[in-house]
């Protein structure tokens, strides 16, 4: 498999790079101290086209593939992981999610606006019962005359509160299991739709994060992404490509602390040397060093799977497990080759600590995704 990137993958990573580091990278630290809704940066993404990388020109997208996507969270992770999930999940859950099995009319309506950032999207699957048992929802959705009734909680939604449009899962027939859960789009501005309490977390701080609440809330039989029945399979497709992008963030968390870290260690002295110059700091950004490139490697791989089609459920987990878990140990490290200050908001690495953690438990915990690999393993996937 060619791993190397193409021109046009290049440019895509070019653009956003210097995107991110021109008008990004000054605006993360007041992002995570204010923890607001960096909407002026989202704007200013979508008007370059970074909200719709993936999606064919001929629905107002880039027309670019998945790698040059996953590129592009990659770069923004590098200087603001709550800026990267913004886009990750308005693209790998919501833009896509129309694209991949909503039909001409509701690509129409929607995924036009979602490819040029005039609609936000977000993913509402988890429930207070249901995280890592994604089956047993018990967000109720009821048959009525031309539509249905969502009666329920979600929670943890990303882009909560800011998206305009929200795909919502509930369970339409409960005695059927995973087999009864059926999605729909829900417009932000529906009445039985309500925005719950805003999370205060310990990293990501900016990008939005709470619950919905459902009480009648009442969509017309035209919301309904797929079949009746067929919500834990759209789900379950989501979601390789959501942990993907998940893995692609957790990348950049990782080089962006590494480089941090190299940078301290270049000009921080002790007994009259560089502490980079001592062995042991070497032998720690070396370690991390080649974790990152095995990461990456990981990532794209997958990556370019998911981009031609091919399955990839196995790689996805081995991609977000292996990079989440690779984030935190480069972060942890990057604190600690930063003595004191490494404590001290005053300097990012104690940021992208925080941040890093939490890509080891969303998309699937990586414990989660041990059991996916496993089941691949020994062939029983």
């Amino acid at each position: 498999m060619n791993l190397l990137l193409t021109e046009e993958q290049r440019e895509i990573r070019d653009a956003v790079r210097r995107f991110a580091e021109e008008v990004i990278r000054p605006r993360a630290p007041q992002i995570d101290e204010e923890d607001r809704f960096p909407r002026d940066i989202i704007q200013k993404m979508a008007d370059l086209g970074f909200l719709g990388i993936p999606i064919p020109e001929e629905w107002g997208g880039v027309g670019a593939d998945f790698v040059s996507y996953v590129l592009a969270i990659e770069e923004v992770a590098k200087v603001s992981a709550a800026v990267a999930v913004i886009l990750a999940v308005h693209t790998s859950l919501g833009a896509l999610s129309v694209l991949y099995h909503g039909s001409k009319d509701q690509k129409d309506k929607y995924l036009r606006g979602l490819a040029s950032g005039r609609l936000l999207g977000a993913f509402a699957l988890t429930e207070p019962q249901a995280g890592s048992d994604a089956a047993s929802l018990q967000t109720r959705a009821r048959r009525e005359p031309g539509g249905y009734r969502i009666d329920g909680r979600k929670v943890f939604i990303t882009n909560g509160g800011e998206a305009d449009l929200y795909l919502v899962f509930a369970n339409l027939n409960p005695e059927a299991g995973r087999r009864g859960i059926t999605a729909f789009l829900v417009e932000a501005d529906n009445q039985g739709l309500i925005i719950g309490k805003k999370e205060r977390k310990m990293g990501l701080n900016g990008s939005a994060t709470t619950e919905l609440i459902f009480e009648d809330c009442r969509v017309p039989d035209s919301a309904r992404l797929g079949g009746e029945g067929e919500g834990y399979r759209v789900a379950m497709s989501l979601l390789d490509g959501g942990r993907i992008g998940i893995a692609a963030q957790a990348l950049g968390i990782a080089e962006g602390a590494l480089e941090l870290a190299r940078a301290y260690v270049k000009e921080r002295q002790q007994f009259g040397r560089r502490i980079g110059d001592f062995q042991g700091v070497q032998f720690i950004l070396a370690d991390r060093a080649a974790e990152i490139e095995a990461a990456r490697l990981m990532v794209y791989r997958a990556a370019t799977m998911r981009a031609k089609g091919l399955p990839c459920a196995k790689e996805a987990a081995m991609a977000k497990l292996y990079a989440s878990d690779t984030a935190m140990r480069v972060t942890v490290d990057a604190v600690q080759l930063h003595g004191g200050y490494g404590y001290i908001k005053d300097y990012a690495v104690e940021r992208y600590m925080r941040d890093a953690k939490v890509t080891q438990i969303y998309e699937g915990t990586n414990q989660i995704q041990r059991m996916v690999v496993a089941k691949h393993v020994l062939g029983s996937a």
